[in-house]
């Protein structure tokens, strides 16, 4: 066998290794339309199920803690898009406080599978394949990286499988991915989780439990937006302080 059909060789072999990570999510997200996994997680299913989901946390609320925090995580790992509904469900379950360390814990477990996967497929930034603008732009965003990832993190228009990818994307680091995922989720999370645990009253009266427009109300928005004004300050200060003159 020549050298050259070896290196080829080895060249595919490496690709699929860096692919395979995606392969498997990809597979696994479809697997899971595909036994109508979405069907299980929304309010009617909520609802209907109240008096079996209390009784399994009254029963084991460790166990059925840990396995929350479990599915939560492999669900965000394959990109499922029904993280807000997944949060309900634990707010119902585990009260708000509860429930928000557990939404947390289990979204940036899943957020760093996807990271890992994304980061391993690509094998180098997108700037690097893009050329000279996005070069720019990835070292803009380096230079305040946790500004930045707080800030996509914190703004409620941006789908949290998205914004688990992107920074992926650009080769931000893990350690900043992380501690921005962690930390600028909680808002978000505390929001859901408390609307879960007020399910039960609205279940009782027969009402029905309404998301549409809940991260958009003022006494939602209004923290959310001074938490991106403090995020963007470390940016506006480095901005301005370069522009004065020495």
């Amino acid at each position: 066998m020549s050298e050259t059909t070896i290196s080829e060789t080895s060249s595919k072999s490496n690709l699929v290794k860096r692919l395979l990570p995606l392969g498997i999510i990809a597979t696994a997200l479809t697997a899971f339309f595909a036994l109508g996994g979405p069907e299980y997680v929304n309010i009617d299913t909520l609802k209907q199920n109240q008096a079996f989901l209390k009784g399994l946390v009254a029963d084991n609320f460790i166990l059925v803690f840990l396995g929350f925090i479990a599915i939560y995580a492999l669900l965000v790992g394959i990109s499922f898009p029904g993280a807000g509904f997944l949060s309900i469900f634990g707010g119902f379950m585990f009260t708000t406080l509860p429930a928000t360390a557990a939404i947390v814990i289990g979204a940036t477990l899943g957020a760093c599978i996807i990271y890992m996967a994304v980061k391993m497929a690509l094998g180098e930034s997108m700037a690097e394949k893009m050329g000279p603008y996005m070069a720019k732009f990835e070292s803009g965003l380096k230079e305040n990286e946790l500004s930045y990832l707080f800030i996509l993190r914190l703004v409620p228009i941006f789908p949290f499988f998205v914004v688990n990818v992107v920074p992926a994307l650009f080769n931000v680091k893990f350690r900043n991915y992380v501690v921005s995922t962690f930390f600028g989720i909680i808002p978000g999370s505390l929001v859901y989780a408390s609307i879960g645990d007020g399910a039960a009253a609205i279940f009782e009266q027969e009402g029905d439990l309404k998301l549409s427009g809940v991260m958009t109300e003022p006494r939602v928005l209004f923290p959310i937006v001074g938490l991106m004004c403090l995020s963007a300050v470390p940016i506006l200060y480095k901005k301005f302080s370069k522009a004065q003159p020495a």
